[in-house]
């Protein structure tokens, strides 16, 4: 057994530090290089993160909605200049043919005139001009009334399809009334100027002259077109339209009989005398006369028809 020497162990530990030593010193230049590597390489600065700030967030939001405010003014201008020009093409092409209207208006109104005044001779002391520009007025106003209904019927026949309220629809059945009433005024007035053009019925279309009476219609077959479009009616209702019928059958007749009568006396006023044979003119001056007395049935009539109105409107 031998005698344990510390020395010696710790020699031998002292040998195995110098050859970790040495594999130490080997492996040192790699270490080096690694570490040579590391430090060349950039330094890395991380970014901040891509979310903007509440600043930058703000100003974005105020310029978008900038531009959508501006994209939405020039849509609205561009809006608006569409509609005006389509107005103004409809305002150009109403005129051009209100125009060409009024063109023919004057030309049948100047042909009109020359008939009359061929008609008359020195001896009558009526005026041919006054005529013909009264009847070209009431042509022309005429003609405004027409366009002016239709477009009233036709905002009435919307507001039955829309389901419009009743105050909206009395406010339509109102104008559509006083519309009326301006018709019966402007007749009124015509049969102060010429009553024979307006009884003629030259004003109205071909259609309207086959159911021509005393310069308009007769009311009870107004009541006859217009009563099937108004039902269902109440027994109330039923029974005043009747009562209203029979009341314009009457009229109607009474006027009728009285217009037969009136022509009767201008036959005779303006019997043929053999020394003016194609000469005319005194015996009709003096006939028209008695043409107050038409005046008064035409005014009968604008009255029935009024009447009529109000009758349907209740």
């Amino acid at each position: 057994m031998g005698i344990y020497d510390p020395f010696h162990q710790v020699s031998m530990w002292s040998d195995s530090f110098k050859v970790d030593g040495s594999l130490n010193s080997v492996a040192s230049p790699m270490l080096m290089v690694n570490t040579n590597m590391e430090e060349s390489k950039p330094e890395f600065i991380p970014h901040e993160s891509g979310d903007p700030s509440g600043d930058d967030q703000e100003i974005t939001d105020k310029e978008v909605r900038k531009v959508n405010r501006r994209l939405a003014q020039n849509r609205e201008a561009a809006r608006k200049s569409r509609l005006r020009k389509k107005a103004y093409v409809q305002q150009l092409e109403t005129s051009r043919l209100k125009l060409m209207q009024l063109e023919l208006e004057i030309e049948k109104a100047r042909k009109h005139g020359l008939y009359v005044g061929s008609a008359l001779d020195d001896g009558y002391t009526g005026s041919p001009g006054t005529i013909t520009s009264g009847l070209t007025v009431f042509e022309i106003e005429y003609g405004h009334w027409v366009e002016q209904q239709h477009r009233q019927n036709d905002e009435l026949r919307n507001a039955l399809h829309t389901h419009a309220s009743d105050i909206e629809l009395h406010l339509l059945v109102e104008s559509n009334l006083n519309h009326y009433a301006n018709l019966f005024q402007m007749k009124a007035d015509m049969a102060k100027i010429d009553v024979f053009y307006l009884i003629s019925g030259a004003w109205k279309a071909s259609v309207e002259r086959l159911f021509l009476w005393i310069g308009g219609s007769r009311p009870s077959h107004l009541l006859n077109i217009i009563v099937p479009q108004l039902e269902p009616l109440s027994d109330q209702q039923v029974a005043s339209i009747n009562n209203l019928r029979l009341s314009s059958q009457q009229a109607e007749d009474a006027l009728s009989l009285g217009l037969e009568k009136l022509q009767q006396g201008l036959v005779h006023s303006i019997a043929v005398d053999p020394m003016l044979i194609g000469n005319y003119g005194f015996q009709m001056a003096a006939a028209l006369d008695n043409i107050e007395a038409l005046e008064g049935f035409v005014s009968q009539i604008t009255s029935g028809n009024k009447l009529c109105c109000t009758c349907l409107e209740s």
